[in-house]
């Protein structure tokens, strides 16, 4: 992974653990798409119109919420997340 494309984790790790991307699919024809929603302003508007478009294609949108932007969403959201989706947006607006 070249000096580009390394990622970074926003939390306090000192030394942040080592993951390779995942691949983009192909489509998303046929994929079940979670659309997370951290709570910031307008981030549900987006996810809004962006789940109608998705649904109009014939994709299959779920909708998920943290409880407050200030914190990790709980690991029972992103666990039903990880079982019901293939891919997910999550929205970060101001």
């Amino acid at each position: 992974m070249s000096e580009s494309e390394r990622l970074l984790d926003p939390t306090s790790e000192l030394e942040p653990p080592s993951r390779e991307p995942v691949a983009l699919p192909a489509s998303l024809d046929g994929l079940t798409v979670g659309l997370l929603d951290i709570t910031k302003a307008k981030g549900d508007l987006f996810l809004d119109q962006l789940g109608l478009r998705l649904a109009e294609r014939g994709i299959t949108v779920r909708h998920y919420a943290k409880l407050t932007s200030a914190k990790p969403a709980a690991p029972e959201v992103g666990q039903t997340i990880a079982e019901e989706c293939d891919v997910v947006v999550e929205a970060l607006a101001d």
